[in-house]
């Protein structure tokens, strides 16, 4: 099953436990920290939503926002106690999703963050990522997944698969591909592209989703459904 990843940076420490007790038991993987910088460093572990508490000691969540808000494109929950209007404006103008007002309901607060993952995930589906079975070839994150896993695919094996799968049932012969690939001035032979074939469908086996490649005898590579 995939389980969602939560950065939870707040630095009252009864509040961090509480919530990693509650997002734990409904199956998220959670991501701690206690102050802002710590939840600058936590965001290299590419969370699916940040919950970032406003008043933190080294500097307010909306700084470490805006700091972050051009590399990490999950959903930002703010964690206040304040009310006013125009804390909810600079918490939304930094680039916060959301705001969350202290004292909360866990299960509000469960339900929001379920919401704005589900959201941020049809956004994603909706921008460039097809499916073929079990297999999901996302094209904007430049990732190949299998219900959920993230696949261990190098460069030019993801290129590969994102030529065959975007002209899905066309067959493509080894020069063809190694021109769109490596270029048409590129040195080199065209026979790398029987290994890296091979490389992708030995990956792909493992999951039993190697019958996506195919090959035409005599002619090339093409992608099945």
């Amino acid at each position: 099953m995939l389980m969602y990843k939560i950065l939870v940076a707040d630095d009252e420490k009864d509040v961090v436990s509480l919530l990693k007790d509650y997002f734990e038991m409904n199956d998220y993987l959670v991501i701690t920290a206690y102050s802002g910088a710590e939840a600058i460093e936590k965001t290299a572990q590419n969370p699916d939503i940040i919950l970032l508490d406003v008043n933190m000691p080294d500097g307010d969540g909306l700084s470490v926002c805006r700091k972050i808000r051009d590399n990490v494109p999950c959903p930002i929950l703010f964690l206040t106690a304040r009310i006013e209007d125009s804390d909810k404006i600079s918490g939304f103008a930094s680039g916060g999703d959301d705001y969350i007002i202290k004292p909360f309901s866990m299960d509000e607060l469960g339900a929001r963050v379920s919401a704005h993952i589900r959201r941020d995930h049809r956004i994603k589906a909706q921008a460039n990522v097809r499916y073929f079975g079990n297999l999901t070839m996302d094209y904007t994150g430049k990732t190949v997944a299998v219900d959920g896993t993230i696949l261990d695919i190098a460069k030019k094996e993801f290129q590969i698969m994102e030529l065959l799968s975007v002209n899905c049932g066309q067959v493509f012969d080894k020069e063809r591909i190694y021109e769109k690939i490596w270029g048409y001035d590129s040195e080199g032979d065209s026979a790398v592209i029987a290994e890296h074939i091979r490389r992708i469908r030995a990956k792909l086996a493992k999951f039993g989703e190697e019958y996506h490649i195919e090959t035409v005898w005599g002619m090339g590579y093409k992608w099945k459904k």
